[in-house]
């Protein structure tokens, strides 16, 4: 597996102090790492309590100038510029503590962010990293003029148009999203606020840690700002600063090509909500998973059809009949002249191929390793078949006894012997080996 296959985390711990923009308070934000499939998840340590806050779209509060996330009254503000940082520069997991409830603003950018994780360091860990493959358009379209569509892709891009009040500073810029393009091209652009917004935001209670270093003012065609633009498109680089933060509210990665006209954080964390729901109906279609008993037990067909993906006419056990342990499984085929096999193999001379045996076999030996803690809701897929033999003819009216016994299993590889039996005499057994794969 590649690394970026896999999921990443912080090396160590690492803190950034500064003001924050709309509070104007002073806070402290230490990066840690996090175990696997742990995700973001923010802390506020100024309470007593600390309570942890998900960086998920369902804890998405409001979306005035910035995205604000809520868990039982507990409220963090901004999230968007250091989520962004943290999935841009390739970070899966990651606990974000907080002395206040807006980290710093800093220099308006995620770059100081994005220095912070590289001062932390990133490392592998061995979970596989779940991205959502985007198969089937999303549009969205909203009333003010704002269009986010996302289209199937291999990568993950981001093609956005940024119209200012009356049409100024339309910008465009498309840009395939990596840790490499990330810090480069997207994390060095800063916010940026119209002079005539200013006036009602502060009479929100809003930007009280806004300055001139932290921000690009525009009046008119003017810049107000200590620093010259860091690129001639800076504006439309900080959108897509913002849609990288937002659509990782959507608790999982995308490939898939964002088009973006006019994107806010309100119709971009409404764009994180509908792949959320897209993601779940693909989802919906994975069998739910089955609990397989772990102490001695019989499994009735239906049963049986709940764990394994077989069906008519390659499902070849009727019934779990006893477990022994958690290495070995029992069960049963009932072999009748309906077996559809049997109008070719042979006319005038039914007899059950050799290598359907063998298959019935493997299916009674993967359910004993879909038991396997870690394994259930997963699929078996028989790899190799080693010692086969066959004894005796097995005919219309025999009952198959499968018994098998797990051996060696290492990760998702396992080897498993199994013999079939019919009244008392084998009549086939073979040593398999099996691959455990997601369904």
């Amino acid at each position: 597996m590649s690394a970026s296959a896999r999921q990443h985390t912080l090396v160590k711990s690492a803190s950034i102090t500064g003001t924050s923009l709309h509070t104007g308070e002073q806070v402290t934000l230490t990066l840690h790492p996090a175990p696997e499939n742990f995700g973001f998840k923010f802390r506020r340590m100024d309470l007593e309590d600390k309570p942890f806050i998900p960086a998920l779209v369902e804890k998405v509060q409001k979306v005035e100038r910035a995205t604000t996330i809520a868990e039982g009254g507990v409220n963090v503000h901004t999230v968007e510029h250091v989520i962004s940082a943290l999935a841009g520069m390739g970070v899966d997991n990651a606990i974000i503590e907080m002395d206040s409830n807006e980290p710093p603003i800093v220099d308006g950018s995620s770059l100081p962010f994005v220095e912070l994780i590289k001062k932390a360091g990133i490392q592998e860990q061995q979970a596989a990293r779940k991205v959502f493959e985007i198969r089937e358009p999303i549009y969205q379209e909203t009333r003010d003029g704002t269009i986010i569509t996302i289209v199937p892709d291999k990568k993950f891009r981001i093609s956005c148009t940024n119209v200012g009040p009356g049409g100024r500073f339309t910008q465009y810029f498309s840009v395939e999203i990596n840790p490499e393009t990330y810090e480069k091209e997207i994390a060095p652009a800063r916010t940026f606020v119209y002079y005539e917004d200013i006036a009602p935001l502060m009479e929100k209670g809003l930007i009280k840690g806004g300055t001139l270093e932290a921000a690009v003012v525009v009046r008119g065609e003017t810049l107000l700002s200590k620093q010259p633009l860091r690129f001639e498109n800076e504006f439309v680089r900080h959108k897509i600063l913002d849609l990288v933060g937002d659509l990782m509210l959507a608790g999982k990665r995308i490939t898939g090509h964002v088009i973006a006209v006019r994107p806010g954080h309100g119709p971009n964390t409404e764009m994180a909500r509908a792949i959320d729901v897209q993601y779940n109906a693909m989802r919906a279609m994975v069998p739910p998973t089955v609990n397989i008993p772990t102490g001695d037990a019989v499994l009735d067909i239906n049963e049986v059809m709940r764990i394994l993906p077989h069906r008519y006419p390659f499902l070849l056990v009727d019934r779990i009949i006893g477990f022994e342990g958690e290495t070995k499984c029992t069960g049963i085929k009932n072999v009748t002249i309906n077996e559809p096999f049997f109008q070719g193999h042979f006319p005038g001379h039914p007899i059950m191929p050799g290598v359907l045996q063998l298959e019935a076999m493997a299916q009674v030996a993967s359910i004993v390793l879909l038991r396997l803690p870690g394994n259930q809701g997963k699929i078996g897929y028989f790899m190799s078949a080693n010692n086969v033999k066959w004894r005796k003819p097995v005919q219309p009216g025999d009952t198959l006894i499968i018994e098998t016994e797990m051996h060696k299993i290492k990760r998702s590889i396992a080897q498993a012997s199994a013999r079939c039996i019919v009244n008392g005499q084998v009549v086939s057994e073979a040593d398999l080996m099996f691959s455990v794969v997601d369904r």
